[in-house]
């Protein structure tokens, strides 16, 4: 068999209780096939397992049927049965899936150390993609804007949402994951995935100050309901108006700052950081027409325009970027820790690298249900991660999805079964040897402690 690692790995989502929450909040009871939702839990766990085996496609699930994969498993489905399951989703039934995708995170920072530090901070962070489509099957795509290079293009393809929560130790998992028309609006439906990411936090146990992050999409009304109505703290990107504008204009140039960012140079002669980056802050009333009315710190960076790197302006010509925040942090470390909301890009990296390669299905449910079975995936993957611990010198709960697949999935082995026992026979000189055997004695050869 070619990915020995999914022994340990499923033992791990077995006891997370995953096919038990899948089983309670998955139901489809009017499928469009006769029997196309039948065995629901054997069939999504296929395709979380395929997924952390480096599947990108409906299609690429037949690893699971590689070699003497279906010895050592059970109920192990071709990937048309798969397709014929995706196919059967609906909005609703996507909603479901994302409920269990917040239960299993709960479950996963309860037996491993997937979230260490979330009695003190916790960062929510929210940002969405658009992953392009081709061809005229795809339903719901749409041409959206998107960032390439720098520059705005449009874009046909659809656009997921996506919540994460990180602390100051741990990397970050997903928490919400919600498929979208590529065309929609990236702050549509913000509120409540931001209110579902507080409450899941709060479930996994954060007892200590909750920080939301977004940039200027998600700096709306809803948000910020949403982050008071929850308790939470907030540090939002907001969209340049005449308002922001006049506050902006309002700070004295005497108020401005250097503010020194992790990784900065030190000019040896001057003892000045070599940035240009400044940073002030001004009080702000955003929503002041609306109900929704609130006077908090808005935190303005800036820096010298790019189009005049020489000083041939006459005076300096600078850019803002303003960001609105409760917090009661000092101005300068206020804006390294919003900055540090660009984290989820490393998770949209690691979903593009992998099960996000492409959207598989022609349609719409079809995708959110695989979209969402990413992300399980991915947090299976990187809290099997934390139990594999270090391995020259490399930590692997901070490490790419790619490289736990590599590592501690695609583990070739031989399967043997004397006296009809199963039987792994791994490599001998494997790199990666003493993280995958504490992967395994974390998983397979954990014994809880018994109730007293």
């Amino acid at each position: 068999m070619s990915h020995a690692g999914l022994v340990p790995l499923l033992g791990l989502a077995e006891q997370t209780r995953l096919p038990q929450i899948l089983a309670e909040k998955v139901s489809i009871t009017t499928p469009r096939i006769t029997s196309g939702a039948a065995n629901p839990v054997p069939k999504l766990l296929g395709v979380i397992a395929g997924m952390c085996a480096g599947a990108d496609s409906i299609d690429d699930l037949d690893v699971l049927r590689a070699g003497g994969m279906p010895i050592l498993f059970n109920d192990v489905y071709a990937p048309s049965t798969l397709g014929v399951l995706l196919r059967e989703f609906s909005f609703g039934h996507a909603r479901q899936l994302e409920s269990v995708l917040r239960a299993h995170v709960c479950a996963l920072a309860e037996r491993t150390e997937l979230l260490v530090g979330i009695d003190e901070q916790v960062f929510i962070d929210i940002d969405s993609l658009l992953r392009p489509v081709y061809g005229h099957a795809k339903q719901g795509a749409s041409y959206g804007h998107t960032k390439i290079a720098g520059k705005q293009v449009l874009r046909k393809g659809l656009s997921p949402l996506a919540t994460t929560i990180s602390t100051t130790q741990s990397a970050p998992v997903i928490t919400g994951m919600r498929l979208r028309a590529g065309k929609t609006g990236s702050g549509k439906g913000a509120g409540r995935m931001v209110a579902q990411a507080i409450a899941t936090a709060r479930a996994a146990g954060a007892t200590g100050r909750i920080l939301v992050r977004g940039d200027s999409a998600y700096g709306s009304r809803a948000v910020v309901r949403a982050c008071r109505r929850g308790n939470a703290e907030f540090s939002l990107v907001m969209t340049k108006n005449r308002a922001v504008a006049r506050a902006i204009a309002s700070i004295p140039d005497t108020a401005w700052t250097p503010v020194r960012y992790p990784g900065a140079a030190q000019d040896p002669d001057t003892g000045a950081w070599i940035s240009d980056a400044e940073v002030a802050e001004v009080a702000y009333t955003a929503f002041a027409a609306t109900t929704d009315r609130i006077t908090a710190r808005l935190v303005v960076r800036r820096v010298k325009d790019a189009r005049y790197p020489d000083g041939s302006a006459l005076f300096p010509v600078w850019r803002y970027h303003p960001f609105f925040t409760n917090t009661d942090l000092p101005t300068a470390q206020a804006d390294i820790v919003h900055r540090r909301h660009a984290i989820i890009e490393t998770v949209f990296a690691d979903l593009i690298d992998g099960p996000l390669a492409h959207l598989p299905s022609g349609r719409f449910g079809a995708n959110s249900a695989w979209a969402l079975c990413a992300a399980i995936a991915h947090n299976l993957l990187h809290a099997a991660g934390t139990l594999a611990g270090r391995s020259h010198s490399h930590s692997h709960s901070h490490a790419r999805g790619a490289t736990l697949r590599r590592r501690l999935i695609a583990v070739p082995a031989r399967l043997a079964r004397p006296a009809r026992t199963p039987v792994l026979h791994l490599p001998a000189r494997w790199p990666w040897a003493p993280a995958w055997l504490q992967l395994w004695d974390q998983t397979i050869g954990h014994r809880p402690p018994a109730a007293a």
